[in-house]
C-alpha cells in the first residue's frame, strides 16, 4: 500500500562536512524522550562512524521494499549482538576502592561485545595514504511511504498529514515487532518492558510550536537544518531541491526518506613519498553505497562553490551551509494561535 503524500513535509538536511562526533544530539534525544527502563538499549538518535558496522549492527543489510513497491521480509536485530544490552557499571567499586596500584578504572560489568559507539573513529584505508572515516548521524527518516506503517497489522503506526511526522499509537501496538523488521533504517526500536514500538517523533510537541527538534537545536556544529521540503524560501528546499547537494540515505529501498545529508568531501590521498595524489581519501564508491549515483553531481557542485569563495566570489550555497546564524537555519511555521519561545533549547 502506498499512501497519498502528506499536505506538507516537514524534513531534516545534515552537513556531514560539519558534524563533531560529540554526540550531544544523542544525549539531548535520549534525555528528552527515551529513558524508559525496556528501552535502554535504543537510542532514536545516535552518531556512527562510517564507513563501520553501524548501530545497531549491520542495519543496512534487510528490508525495505522490493521492485514492485512491496514490503520485504526483514530481520529484528539480535539484543546481544545487533543492539548490545545496556552497560552496567559499579561505580562505587572504583570510588572507593581501596586499591592503591592506579589500575583501578570504571569498566562495564561482564564482558560486553558490542554496543553503540563500538567501533567510534574506526574509519577505513592504509595510514598515512588513504586512512578516513567520517560522522554519520541518524533518526528515523519519516518516509513518505514508510514500511513500518505497512508492516504493522494493527494500524498502529500512522503518517500525519499536515506535517508527514510517522508515529506509533502505543495503545493500539500489540508488540509484534514487524515494524522493526520491516523498517531498513532499524529505526523502530521495542520497549522490553512495556512490549510495545517506539521511534523518533521528530518532536511532534516542539514542531506543533514551530521550535525545531531538540537534536538539531543543541548541536555545536549547526550541521542540522530544519524546514517544509515545499518552503522556497527555506534552506530545506534550496539544499535539496535548488541545489540539489542534500541527498537521502539509501534511496534504493523505495521509502522516499524525508531526512537527507549533504555528503562529506575529502582532503586528497597520500603516495608513498606523502605527495597529494589529488585522488579523495574517501572513497566515492562509499558515498555512493550510502547516497547513491546522484552523489558524484553532489560533491562537484560543494567543489565547485567552494572554489569560488577561496576566489573571493559569492556562493549562497557556502554561505547557506556555513549558516552564520542559526536562527536561519529553522524554518517552521506554527500553526495559529501557538506561542513560540524563541529560546526553547
Amino acid at each position: 500500500m502506498q499512501l497519498e503524500r502528506p499536505q506538507r513535509q516537514v524534513a531534516m538536511v545534515m552537513d556531514l562536512n560539519k558534524c563533531l562526533g560529540c554526540q550531544t544530539c544523542t544525549i539531548a534525544c535520549k534525555k528528552l524522550w527515551n529513558r524508559d527502563e525496556g528501552a535502554g538499549y535504543a537510542y532514536w538518535n545516535n552518531v556512527e562512524t562510517w564507513p563501520g558496522e553501524g548501530y545497531p549492527r549491520r542495519w543496512n543489510e534487510t528490508g525495505g521494499r522490493d521492485a514492485a513497491g512491496q514490503v520485504k521480509r526483514g530481520e529484528v536485530p539480535d539484543l546481544e549482538s545487533g543492539y548490545g544490552r545496556v552497560w552496567r557499571f559499579d561505580h562505587q567499586q572504583v570510588v572507593h576502592s581501596d586499591s592503591r596500584k592506579g589500575d583501578q578504572w570504571l569498566k562495564p560489568d561482564g564482558d560486553p561485545s558490542w554496543g553503540p559507539n563500538w567501533d567510534e573513529d574506526h574509519g577505513a584505508g592504509r595510514y598515512p595514504q588513504d586512512n578516513h572515516y567520517f560522522y554519520l548521524p541518524r533518526i528515523c527518516n519519516h518516509c513518505t511511504h514508510p514500511a513500518c506503517l505497512d508492516a504493522c497489522p494493527r494500524g498502529a503506526i500512522s503518517k500525519r498529514s499536515e506535517d508527514g511526522i510517522v508515529l506509533v499509537d502505543q495503545d493500539d501496538c500489540h508488540g509484534y515487532r514487524f515494524c522493526v523488521e520491516a523498517c531498513p533504517y532499524k529505526k523502530v526500536y521495542f520497549d522490553t518492558e512495556r512490549q510495545v514500538a517506539n521511534k523518533c517523533l521528530f518532536c511532534l510537541p516542539r514542531i506543533e510550536q514551530g521550535v525545531a527538534p531538540a537534536c538539531a537545536r543543541q548541536c555545536p556544529g549547526r550541521l542540522r537544518f530544519v524546514g517544509y521540503l515545499d518552503d522556497a524560501a527555506g534552506p530545506i528546499h534550496k539544499l535539496v531541491a535548488q541545489w540539489q547537494v542534500a541527498l537521502p540515505l539509501h534511496p534504493e529501498y523505495g521509502l522516499e526518506p524525508n531526512v537527507f545529508y549533504v555528503p562529506p568531501l575529502s582532503p586528497p590521498a597520500l603516495d608513498a613519498q606523502g605527495r597529494p595524489t589529488g585522488a579523495p581519501r574517501i572513497p566515492v564508491e562509499t558515498l555512493e553505497g550510502l547516497f547513491g549515483p546522484p552523489v558524484r553531481a553532489a560533491l562537484a557542485t560543494l567543489e565547485a562553490e567552494r572554489a569560488k569563495r577561496k576566489r573571493g566570489e559569492p556562493s549562497e550555497l557556502m554561505d547557506l551551509l556555513i549558516a552564520y546564524d542559526w536562527n536561519d537555519m529553522f524554518k517552521l511555521d506554527a500553526p495559529a494561535g501557538a506561542v513560540v519561545r524563541e529560546d526553547a533549547s
